[in-house]
């Protein structure tokens, strides 16, 4: 059975992993005859959000921590992920992937990302094992795969534009499809870029996580 790793970014929109898209996510890959496992990096998130006013909240979270929520416990470190161990991987979006693994949110083109997860996305690039990224989690492929590499996060220009500077070839994609790098071998999918309801979010990642497994 192949087996897919998963990197989360914390536990809600606005500070971590997307609980939607994630839970599409790891129900798509049981439903197209795969298992996951998910990591995430064991660091405080960049900060935490009332996800009821949008305001800033007066405390600290851990990431991995956090991330343990959506995978029921079934979780580790993501320094502890090894490539051999699996057959693709796959990186929801929310805006932890912009906050948490990266500081894209801050930063923009000018971005650094966590050495942890680094490690582990260009372990598959290095590999030829094919990885998908959800929502904003795109921004990262620049930082793993050479000049040229082509995703999307939908049509936002100013994400697109920062996804172009970082040395990425960005193409426009509906909700309901992805965008698939073959000479990379990593997938994208616009996912709450674009979409208005859970459905709809669906509707692309089911498509690309079918396309992940199938080419793991």
């Amino acid at each position: 059975m192949k087996k897919i790793a998963v990197i989360l970014s914390g536990s809600g929109v606005f500070d971590g992993a997307e609980i939607h898209e994630s839970v599409l996510a790891l129900l798509a890959i049981e439903q197209n005859g795969a298992t996951w496992h998910c990591f995430a990096p064991d660091i405080n998130q960049y900060h935490v959000i009332n996800h009821r006013t949008g305001e800033e909240m007066n405390e600290t979270r851990n990431v991995l921590i956090e991330s343990a929520r959506i995978a029921r416990g079934n979780i580790s470190d993501v320094a502890t992920l090894k490539v051999e161990d699996f057959d693709g991987l796959l990186l929801p979006g929310g805006f932890g992937a912009a906050k948490n693994l990266t500081d894209f949110a801050i930063n923009g083109a000018q971005c650094s990302i966590n050495t942890h997860v680094a490690t582990a996305c260009r372990a598959f690039a290095d590999a030829g094992k094919p990885a998908a990224y959800l929502c904003i989690a795109p921004t990262i492929i620049p930082l793993i795969y050479q000049d040229g590499v082509k995703g999307t996060v939908g049509n936002d220009q100013g994400t697109a534009s920062a996804f172009e500077q970082l040395g990425g070839d960005h193409v426009e994609c509906a909700v309901d499809e992805y965008v698939y790098d073959s000479q990379h071998n990593v997938l994208s999918t616009p996912a709450y870029m674009l979409a208005s309801t859970i459905s709809q979010a669906a509707s692309g990642i089911n498509k690309v996580v079918a396309k992940l497994v199938a080419l793991a």
